[in-house]
């Protein structure tokens, strides 16, 4: 291991009782590190030494013991004393019956679910297991191995429905930001506290082998496709090291939850599969994404806070998203990279991407809205990002053309209306010190309401090459917007304050 001086910083992402993720951000580090780095993880009882190396600036490391002190050295820093949390018993999952042999392990899988006391650990080893959809409980692990994992059942036969509230009338299940009834996801927590998802194995939606991708806006017995994994009110969850693929819809789907760490994951979902985003916070507030992997089919995140019910205007079911971290994720051929909306109606407050790649998708950042659907965004911060590939970097977009209603004169009209509780905002926006390379269309559009302009939209450091290959399009989902290439800054309806040393004039929107 190298000698020099620490020149970065080290710290502990999520911990279980037989793993640990860890952050190590050096200077250029995104996704991956500008070059490897040797660690060396030393038992601090046994005098033990194991050692590797990451390529990654989010990593973990599985195997280790419960209730064990350690010290971990990363090669440009450290050291870190780490003490793993006690396990309250470890239950293999097939002691109660799992096997890889059988159709459906669904009954043998709850029976291992309910043995696993409190603060205890539910382990997934020896293969795959096709199942139908696990209800998990509070306080425990489960714990997928490598080279094992769990498998939905094609058959949705089987499969419960959630409804779309609960017994006391409270929200549970949504879909689109209303509540609806779905079905049941592979792993769904409902109520649940101090719940850990961890493991270098693997979740398998059932997407591709099932019937989901094929009716993807409509219902079947009356319910919605499922997630993958789907967390309504929980609290103290973490989500790390596994890989989550093949998704019916929406990938992981936290609804009214309260401090969620995601990482070290990959998210994986074909490029033409329908509505399949990747990580999706919903009305939850204190959530932190590092080091995820994005290849999904529609929106890598999508930060939402619910819509107003089409029909009626209900809103008693809004709350507000806020305090969500980006870290160190790499976010390939999505629809959006980092996306708000387009339902923001509780509001979305206090979002920092930051030292994340990007590659291939239609847009990096990315705000939609309308007319009707209320909420406000503010105080969005994305910094020291690469892009590559990418149509627009950078879109704000308040005539979002969604719903049925999406291309009338009430969402497309650019005259002012009268502000009321329908109006959606969108507030301060900081952009600096990125680098766009290949970009086709344009650096960024902003097409503000008149009657509530955006702003202000504050971009700084950022460095743009273009994609000589581009051919012209339209770089919003918005009517009266022209086809663009090799565009700057196009903006209407928005205060850009353009900081950049040597800034290009702006472009008209229409």
């Amino acid at each position: 291991m190298s000698t020099a001086p620490a020149t970065g910083s080290l710290c502990l992402s999520a911990i279980s009782p037989r793993h640990i993720t860890l952050r190590h951000h050096v200077p250029g580090a995104r996704y991956s590190l500008p070059r490897p780095a040797a660690w060396v993880l030393t038992d601090m009882r046994s005098g033990e030494k194991r050692q590797g190396v990451t390529d990654r600036a989010v990593f973990s490391i599985f195997g280790l013991e419960p209730a064990a002190n350690y010290s971990l050295s990363v090669e440009g820093a450290g050291p870190l004393s780490i003490s793993t949390p006690e396990c309250h018993g470890l239950v293999d999952a097939r002691d109660h019956g799992a096997d890889t042999l059988l159709e459906d392990n669904g009954a043998a899988l709850a029976r291992a679910i309910g043995a696993t006391p409190s603060g205890g650990t539910l382990r997934i080893t020896g293969g795959i297991y096709r199942t139908s959809p696990l209800m998990l409980k509070s306080g425990m692990t489960l714990e997928i191995a490598k080279d094992s994992g769990l498998a939905a059942i094609h058959d949705r036969g089987n499969w419960p429905i959630l409804p779309a509230h609960d017994a006391s009338g409270a929200p549970l299940s949504s879909w689109e930001g209303v509540p609806e009834a779905a079905y049941a996801s592979l792993i769904t927590a409902l109520g649940c506290d101090n719940l850990t998802i961890c493991g270098e194995g693997m979740l398998d939606g059932g997407g591709a082998e099932g019937d989901w991708w094929s009716w993807p806006k409509e219902t079947r017995n009356g319910a919605r496709r499922p997630r993958t994994v789907f967390l309504s009110r929980c609290t103290h969850v973490t989500l790390t090291g596994i890989t989550v693929r093949n998704s019916p819809s929406w990938t992981v789907h936290p609804l009214f939850c309260r401090d969620l760490t995601a990482a070290d994951l990959r998210i994986w979902n074909p490029s033409d599969s329908p509505n399949t985003d990747g990580l999706n916070p919903e009305s939850s507030e204190d959530v932190r994404i590092e080091g995820v992997h994005f290849s999904v089919g529609d929106d890598c995140i999508a930060i939402k806070a619910g819509k107003p019910v089409p029909e009626t205007g209900a809103r008693d079911h809004l709350a507000p998203t806020r305090n969500v971290s980006v870290r160190n994720c790499l976010m390939e051929r999505g629809h959006g990279g980092l996306v708000i909306g387009s339902e923001m109606g509780g509001g979305v407050h206090d979002v920092a991407v930051e030292h994340c790649s990007f590659s291939q998708t239609d847009r990096g950042l990315r705000i939609k809205t309308r007319r009707g659907r209320g909420g406000a965004v503010g105080n969005v911060r994305f910094s020291d990002c690469g892009m590559d590939g990418v149509d627009t970097a950078f879109v704000a977009n308040a005539f979002y053309f969604c719903d049925a209603d999406g291309h009338s004169d009430f969402v497309q009209s650019r005259t002012p209306h009268p502000v009321t509780g329908e109006t959606p905002s969108v507030g301060a926006i900081t952009i600096e010190n990125i680098k766009v390379t290949n970009l086709r269309l344009a650096l960024g559009v902003f097409l503000g309401l008149p009657e509530a302009p955006m702003g202000p939209i504050r971009i700084s450091g950022v460095e743009t090459s273009y994609d000589p290959a581009a051919r012209a399009d339209v770089p919003v989902m918005a009517d009266h917007v022209p086809a663009m290439r090799h565009e700057d800054l196009v903006f209407e309806g928005a205060h850009v304050e353009d900081l950049r040393q040597h800034p290009a004039r702006a472009s008209p929107a229409a």
